[in-house]
């Protein structure tokens, strides 16, 4: 027999049917399945559920955990394993009922880059009467579309363009000047390149020694 015959890959064996217990343990589920002797095949059913609660030390304070081990062997063996089995246990019927769709979102963002939060923040503001609270999460707005524009081009952007989406997003409710809002420099590898206004920093030339 060649090396190759000798080797099995997991690609090449069955599916597991509860993978997060690994091959070896799904195959002392195997073996538990050949005992005839009934008290020797629960004996080995015990030490299996053992191996498989030390697997799992975090989870040792769940209420349910005893139970959830002794269902995943039922699981493991096809529910075939003729032992006896704390009350309660799980029907196989159980793994045909598929969960319910999760529904998606329908709310429509105009630009993925800001994401709903920001979306969200405009319409609070928006709405919000005209002071102090409204000036500062409007500042507070602005900066975090600012960072996300830049998370998602690198080469920078404008206060200019900034403030045009934020007046398009407001639905035209938030008008702002570039000079009533301090943008923050951002913390990242690309925000030392650009100044307040959004455009590349010149470099300054260094004086060369003789």
């Amino acid at each position: 027999m060649s090396i190759q015959e000798k080797l099995q890959y997991n690609t090449q064996q069955s599916r597991l049917p509860l993978p997060e217990y690994g091959r070896s343990v799904q195959h002392m589920v195997d073996h538990a399945l050949t005992i005839t002797d009934r008290a020797e095949r629960q004996r080995c059913a015990n030490t299996i559920i053992r191996i498989m609660a030390g697997m799992f030390p975090q989870m040792h304070e769940m209420a349910d955990f005893h139970k959830k081990l002794w269902d995943h062997l039922a699981i493991m063996s096809g529910f075939q394993l003729d032992i006896d089995y704390p009350e309660g246990l799980i029907k196989p019927e159980a793994l045909l009922i598929k969960p319910e769709k999760v529904p998606y979102s329908k709310s429509i963002i105009r630009y993925r880059h800001y994401g709903k939060h920001i979306q969200d923040l405009i319409h609070i503001a928006k709405d919000m009467e005209t002071g102090d609270m409204r000036n500062q999460l409007i500042e507070l707005t602005v900066n975090y579309m600012k960072k996300d524009y830049n998370t998602w081009n690198k080469e920078g952007v404008e206060n200019s363009k900034i403030i045009e989406d934020l007046l398009e997003l407001s639905e035209g409710k938030i008008r702002i000047e570039e000079q009533d809002i301090r943008f923050y420099e951002g913390k990242t590898a690309n925000a030392n390149k650009f100044n307040n206004n959004g455009k590349k920093k010149k470099k300054k030339a260094k004086n060369k020694t003789k």
